[in-house]
């Protein structure tokens, strides 16, 4: 089935087999290999990305089910090769360990702060809460999202590089 989505920006219109998923399409079929799978069922939030405004789980939506859609992967977040203030902000908060995670803890906190850019704790949490890593322990990505927002308040003695 030819399907029409729009990708960062970008319209693409593709054959899509009924049965493949939208994480495959994007990385097969469109070469956007950012968007991780991790458990390939809706459990690990490591395939997340922006849809409609929303954060989905890519793994779990059939890539004909986007037809018509407007779609945001991680792929998007840097322009012109320079780091967007979210990446910026987990890479100065050490929110990045293995990076699996990352790209998809990445479009979680965007989707958040595009509709809220003073996000509470309590928000960040609610916002990630459906992405697993296994690393950092969520601290540094809670700050990182704090910083990102302009909320992280600075630690005496503390100097984070």
């Amino acid at each position: 089935m030819k399907i029409t989505i729009t990708v960062n920006g970008k319209k693409y219109q593709r054959d899509a087999a009924e049965a493949k998923n939208l994480l495959h399409f994007l990385r097969e079929d469109l070469g956007l290999t950012g968007t991780k799978e991790g458990c390939g069922a809706g459990e690990c939030g490591a395939c997340t990305i922006v849809m409609n405004g929303k954060t989905v789980n890519s793994c779990l939506i059939l890539a004909v089910e986007a037809d018509g859609a407007e779609i945001f992967t991680i792929e998007g977040e840097a322009k012109n090769g320079k780091l967007s203030k979210l990446q910026q902000s987990f890479k100065k908060n050490h929110a990045v360990q293995c990076g699996f995670c990352t790209p998809g803890m990445i479009m979680s906190a965007r989707a958040l702060l595009d509709k809220n850019s003073k996000p509470t704790v309590d928000e960040i949490k609610a916002a990630i809460e459906g992405n697993f890593c296994r690393c950092t322990g969520y601290k540094q990505i809670i700050e990182a999202i704090q910083d990102a927002s302009g909320q992280l308040k600075k630690k005496e003695g503390l100097n984070r590089a």
